[in-house]
């Protein structure tokens, strides 16, 4: 299939939970065989961020809504009436527990990992949380002899629990 007849599925989740200027962006991206990482440099964003308001995760501005027109080259007017300043997102996308397998092996290694990272985090910091609304996510490939990794980073503010 050529790039310029590239489509989303849209009726398939999680498309169809989304509203379709999403789909039209993700059929944009698709046509003009751009990552994530090529539209967020051109918009001065990260990577991780671009992917999350391209799956209704975080609100673009108006402004940001415009350059990624811009970028994949088509008009912003049905894009800004959908997903502009009146727009707020639903956050957490998809079923639970989730049925893609790389979305599953994230939510395992939480089930797996989460209560050892919890004490460890109190350990180091005490009692509060890390930041998911003040965090960035970075993902990296590094090579191996044995097979590529995935290196996956949360660096989140860490919050702590008030007394009152």
């Amino acid at each position: 299939m050529s790039q310029a007849s590239a489509t989303v599925p849209t009726s398939n989740s999680p498309y169809s939970d989304l509203p379709s200027a999403n789909a039209i962006l993700f059929e944009h991206k698709a046509r003009k065989g751009l990552t994530f990482d090529q539209i967020a440099k051109a918009i001065g964003k990260d990577e991780v961020w671009l992917a999350a308001a391209f799956y209704g995760q975080a609100k673009f501005t108006e402004e940001e809504i415009k350059k990624v027109c811009e970028v994949l080259e088509i008009p912003s007017s049905q894009t800004l009436s959908e997903l502009g300043n009146h727009w707020w997102p639903n956050r957490g996308l998809g079923p639970m527990p989730p049925t893609d397998p790389v979305i599953y092996r994230l939510y395992e290694g939480v089930l797996v990992y989460g209560h050892a990272i919890k004490a460890i985090i109190h350990e180091k910091f005490g009692d509060g949380i890390m930041s998911m609304i003040d965090c960035k996510v970075n993902i990296e490939k590094k090579p191996d002899p044995k097979g590529d990794r995935v290196v996956l980073t949360f660096d989140g503010k860490f919050l702590p629990y008030l007394k009152w």
